[in-house]
């Protein structure tokens, strides 16, 4: 059975953790590295978005961003996401995939795709709003 939040909307998604892809970066492992062993985990490629974004490498980091929010769109929808409804940041394995979604909206601002930018900065304040609050400030 299904559950549902107070307000009657769908319950939200925690991702499972991927405990030796997480481990590796908390390590200070290459976040390349991580990203090529665990393609599937969405924190790794937030945090090249991150790091190419900083290097003025926007459509690198257009790419990352684009790649992890795929990858964690993927990874909701086997745990049960139904293309809407919460994927809180206070679930810790939910961030990597919030991250990637804020990193392209920054890259799509960045490089001229507004439609694109306002789509993605919606998603996380409709996601999260602890995250839009957290990873905008």
């Amino acid at each position: 059975m299904e559950h549902q939040n107070l307000l009657g909307g769908p319950a939200p998604t925690e991702l499972p953790d991927t405990d030796e892809a997480r481990q590796s970066l908390e390590a200070g492992v290459d976040p390349f590295e991580v990203a090529a062993r665990f393609p599937a985990y969405p924190a790794a490629w937030a945090e090249l978005a991150d790091r190419a974004f900083g290097k003025g490498d926007v459509i690198e980091s257009y790419a990352y961003a684009r790649t992890g929010y795929h990858r964690g769109l993927d990874a909701l929808r086997r745990a049960g996401w139904k293309g809407h409804g919460p994927i809180p940041w206070e679930h810790a394995p939910n961030r990597g995939f919030l991250r990637a979604l804020h990193a392209l909206a920054r890259a799509a601002a960045a490089i001229g795709e507004e439609d694109e930018a306002e789509r993605c900065r919606t998603f996380l304040r409709d996601s999260s709003p602890t995250a839009a609050e957290v990873l905008t400030s």
